[in-house]
């Protein structure tokens, strides 16, 4: 199945506009990460949070008085989705799930007459929480490392440099989607949990599949055309490409677009990180590590070093 049978875009004529738009984007996000920041969630900080549905929200000064009566006014409460669902979440640290309980009975005693459900309840140590910052950290780190030599391996050095360029793009983009967006509006209410380091790791993989696929076809190319240039044979194998670029990533964004509108709070983080990061991957597959191996070859062509 092709929706394209024969195109011939110049994909890599407007890279270095490209390059420029990509660095806007994630330097945007970077002091937007550093003034405005994004919060950790549970699973790093250490504590207890529960997620409720209310059929009617109580106002927030008066879930705030329910807590105080048990000794918890010093939580921090979020106001989730359309409104109706809110976060309390508190690094006090109890036995079990004493202080969960101490939650739920609080604001069943303060609200008798609005419908109340527990979505989600969450208890975890700091100790863990640390723990699982520095996890998270390493995985990531020891991807890219095992890609830049996979890909290095089977293609050459510079194919490698620019795949684990392109994933660290992907990444920082999501990223940066996440701090810029959060909080924009009560629907975008994104912090850093378990699942949202999941989404990076997933993106890590579906990023470089959809690159490797694109420098395996221009590895055929360059011993089928061999009196094109490197930007012609290129361009080719990325139009060659594109139909199974359409296809295969487009399914995964329809997936994960109903994931992301109908899939309900808890997986909301988990579902915009890996939207934002396929989009972002779909285009660094083209504008960052096959521009890269571009722009690396012609430099080197320039100094009389063969190339391809």
């Amino acid at each position: 199945m092709q929706f394209f049978k024969k195109t011939n875009f110049d994909f890599l004529g407007p890279r270095k506009v490209l390059y420029a738009l990509s660095f806007a984007v994630i330097v945007a996000g970077m002091i937007s990460l550093a003034v405005k920041g994004i919060d950790f969630g549970i699973d790093f900080r250490g504590g207890t949070e529960v997620l409720i549905e209310f059929d009617q929200r109580p106002a927030i000064g008066d879930i705030r008085d329910a807590l105080a009566t048990v000794g918890l006014a010093q939580s921090e409460i979020k106001v989730y989705g359309l409104g109706e669902t809110i976060l309390v979440r508190t690094v006090e640290q109890a036995e079990g799930t004493a202080v969960g309980d101490r939650i739920k009975s609080a604001l069943t005693r303060a609200f008798p007459e609005k419908r109340m459900e527990v979505l989600k309840q969450y208890k975890i140590s700091p100790k863990i929480g640390k723990e699982l910052r520095t996890d998270a950290l390493y995985a990531v780190a020891a991807s890219l490392v095992v890609m830049l030599g996979y890909i290095g391996i089977r293609f050459k050095f510079v194919y490698g440099f620019g795949a684990v360029i392109a994933v660290f793009h992907d990444v920082l983009v999501a990223l940066s989607a996440l701090t810029l967006l959060d909080g924009l509006i009560p629907w975008f209410n994104f912090e850093i949990t378990q699942e949202v380091v999941a989404a990076f790791l997933t993106l890590v993989g579906i990023s470089v599949n959809d690159t490797v696929v694109v420098f395996d076809r221009i590895r055929e190319n360059l011993k089928i055309y061999r009196t094109m240039s490197l930007l012609e044979v290129m361009n080719r194998s990325l139009n060659d490409t594109l139909s199974r670029t359409l296809i295969t990533q487009g399914t995964v964004l329809l997936v994960l677009l109903v994931l992301l509108f109908a899939g309900g709070e808890v997986t909301r983080g988990f579902a915009f990180t890996l939207t934002m990061g396929t989009i972002a991957g779909t285009y660094s597959s083209i504008y960052i590590a096959s521009a890269i191996v571009l722009d690396w070859n012609l430099r080197k062509a320039k100094k009389g070093i063969r190339t391809k």
